[in-house]
């Protein structure tokens, strides 16, 4: 099959099935890492800067997969329904990814911000704590939400690509 001239390729493969990779293996990394140190201050003392680097790179691979993808559906012709059902899932995944790394960065700038208040009975400590808490919240809920996202956006583009072409009932 000769694929479209404008299709993003990488050494003669799309980019898309590459770049999917980015997604499902960083933003899984991501919500655990996040749901780790929003459960245990001490973690995202140490540990809050790379989550939320790891999460940035993640959330920065949604919309790069999001292109190549309509790219190659565009160049493979667009009438598979598999495909569009994954399309459909992959355009709540973008909202979702991007809540997930906000509350991240308030997670993290939250708890360094609480974390230099000297006085604890102080109310601006005060309602720093609440933030982070706040915060710690949101990330855990978004941290398993956009997980569960990415977990039904690629069995979905999974499925669309190997069905009929993998024996499903071991032989």
């Amino acid at each position: 099959m000769v694929l479209a001239q404008d299709l993003t390729t990488v050494d003669g493969l799309p980019l898309h099935p590459l770049v999917v990779h980015a997604v499902v293996v960083l933003l899984p990394l991501a919500a655990v890492g996040a749901t780790l140190i929003a459960l245990r201050p001490a973690w995202r003392r140490r540990f809050g800067w790379p989550v939320l680097a790891v999460t940035v790179l993640g959330v920065a691979s949604v919309p790069m997969a999001a292109f190549s993808g309509n790219q190659l559906n565009a160049a493979m012709g667009g009438a598979n329904p598999l495909i569009a059902e994954h399309s459909a899932l992959a355009s709540v995944l973008l909202p979702l990814a991007i809540g997930f790394g906000v509350a991240v960065l308030v997670l993290v700038f939250a708890g360094r911000v609480s974390d230099r208040e000297p006085d604890p009975t102080d109310s601006r400590a005060r309602v720093w704590r609440l933030v982070s808490v706040a915060a710690a919240v949101l990330t855990v809920a978004l941290a398993v939400g956009t997980t569960v996202q990415v977990v039904r956006t690629g069995h979905t583009g999974s499925t669309a690509v190997w069905e009929g072409r993998v024996p499903t009932n071991g032989g």
